[in-house]
């Protein structure tokens, strides 16, 4: 964070300061909300959640080098207090960000909001300092907790910004104002709770309607493949830039196509110019992924040539998302465990296929979380894809939504072989130890409350006789 002293800090949060003999020492480090992060000159933000209060490790936070807690109540040792913990924490990155002079760029979507942002830090940080949002830390504390990374120094801020209603966005552009604005799909995710995509678009949205003007260079990136983020070209006084592989895209690709190992490699177009790229990352659905970036990289300033290499050279930064990894006996492990919605869950099953050309292929996948109304639909399709696209064998691993996975792979299939249902996680890797073979692929996949990645992680200790190669 940049420095400031912990009277400045009181006075942007509102706060009174308790046992802080010297008001004006400094906040040098980072803000926190773990106390095993901090380190001297860090804020320690205490919580009270369901089941830790934060204000429990004040003391040790302190000990350990922390110059105060921001908390809502005194805690014998220095800290300012607050009624709201969560909207002083705000209220303090809204002032850093003001004070950066930082490019703010702001990213949402239905799908692949984390391994974009991932590919924007990449290009741009080869350009000048970037802080971005690790991992998926896209709510109304990990993002003003991002924004406080930034120090002097950053040249870009990259967040990722997601939502649960309508309205989240807009908070969250209140707290941290982008200059650019990337909006990369409407898809299923979340429409259970949200009603159905034009709601799920309203929302997402809102990121385009808090930018600055055209004259005041505000940009909106949007996917000119999807016809609600293109509609929204419409909410916005920003210039507009459509990326895609339609032929009105402003920045596109050409011969698209994977490579034996499932890596997309395509001809980028920019206005600038055009250059070949050739993807680290697995599976066609990068490609999007990867043309949200190059718009926004050639929008502040660099070259074809330049974005091309950088995407060539990016890899994977965020745990559990097409995560690949060969065991010594010669089996390929994909977990993408992290989340999943139907629009992941059918990219990642066209990347297994691809991957698993000629070597015979697993689905390990579980249920799709929050899809409402539209639950069963949608797990029968994925079921049905595994099927089409010629996947040796579903495992579909839970409960009634598994059970709708597996039901779709065989009624699509011919013999009945080509799935089985599992009632939890061990079964699945009881199964897939006693059966796999070298050379075989798995995919393993399903919403984040599931833990299929302990299925993952089991079949790579499993194959563990030497050293895991990760490639």
């Amino acid at each position: 964070m940049i420095a400031l002293s912990l009277a400045e800090i009181a006075e942007v949060v509102g706060g009174q300061t308790h046992d802080i003999p010297d008001p004006s020492v400094q906040v040098t480090g980072p803000v926190v909300r773990d106390s095993r992060e901090v380190g001297p000159g860090c804020l320690f933000v205490a919580f009270v959640g369901e089941r830790v209060d934060g204000h429990d490790f004040a003391q040790a936070a302190v000990e350990a080098g922390a110059a105060a807690v921001l908390g809502s109540r005194p805690v014998g040792v220095p800290a300012i207090v607050v009624d709201d913990v969560q909207a002083a924490l705000g209220a303090l990155a809204r002032h850093v960000v003001s004070r950066l002079g930082a490019t703010l760029v702001a990213l949402t979507g239905s799908a692949g909001k984390t391994s974009t942002k991932d590919l924007i830090a990449q290009v741009l940080r080869r350009k000048a300092p970037t802080v971005f949002t690790p991992g998926s830390l896209n709510n109304e504390i990990g993002l003003p907790l991002t924004a406080l990374s930034a120090t002097e120094d950053t040249r870009f801020l990259v967040l990722e910004m997601g939502a649960r209603g309508i309205g989240h966005i807009r908070y969250l552009t209140e707290l941290t104002p982008p200059r650019v604005g990337v909006v990369l799909n409407v898809g299923s995710a979340h429409i259970g709770e949200f009603g159905g995509r034009e709601q799920i678009a309203q929302a997402k949205g809102e990121l385009v309607e808090s930018l600055p003007s055209s004259d005041a260079d505000g940009i909106a990136v949007l996917n000119a493949d999807d016809p609600y983020v293109r509609a929204m070209s419409s909410r916005t006084k920003a210039k507009v830039i459509l990326f895609g592989e339609s032929d009105e895209a402003d920045v596109r690709a050409e011969n698209v196509r994977l490579t034996d190992s499932g890596q997309p490699a395509f001809r980028l177009h920019t206005p600038s110019g055009a250059s070949d790229v050739t993807m680290r990352l697995y599976g066609e659905h990068h490609v999007s992924n990867a043309l949200a970036a190059a718009a926004v990289a050639h929008e502040l300033g660099m070259s074809a040539d330049e974005i091309a290499v950088a995407l060539s050279e990016a890899g994977s930064l965020s745990r559990w998302r097409m995560e690949v990894t060969e065991r010594p006996d010669g089996v390929t492990i994909v977990n993408d465990a992290y989340n999943a919605n139907p629009e992941s869950m059918k990219a990642a099953l066209r990347a297994l296929a691809a991957m698993g050309r000629g070597r015979r292929t697993w689905a390990v996948l579980g249920k799709m979380a929050e899809l409402g109304d539209e639950a069963l639909a949608e797990h029968d399709a994925v079921g049905r894809l595994a099927v089409r696209l010629n996947v040796g064998k579903l495992v579909a691993v839970g409960g009634r939504e598994a059970s709708w996975l597996q039901l779709g792979a065989y009624n699509e299939g011919s013999w009945g072989e080509e799935s089985v249902h599992v009632s939890d996680a061990q079964a699945a890797i009881d199964l897939l130890r006693s059966e796999l073979r070298p050379g075989d692929v798995v995919l393993v996949k399903a919403s984040r409350s599931v833990g299929l990645e302990s299925v993952a992680q089991a079949l790579l200790e499993t194959g563990a006789e030497g050293e895991v190669a990760a490639r």
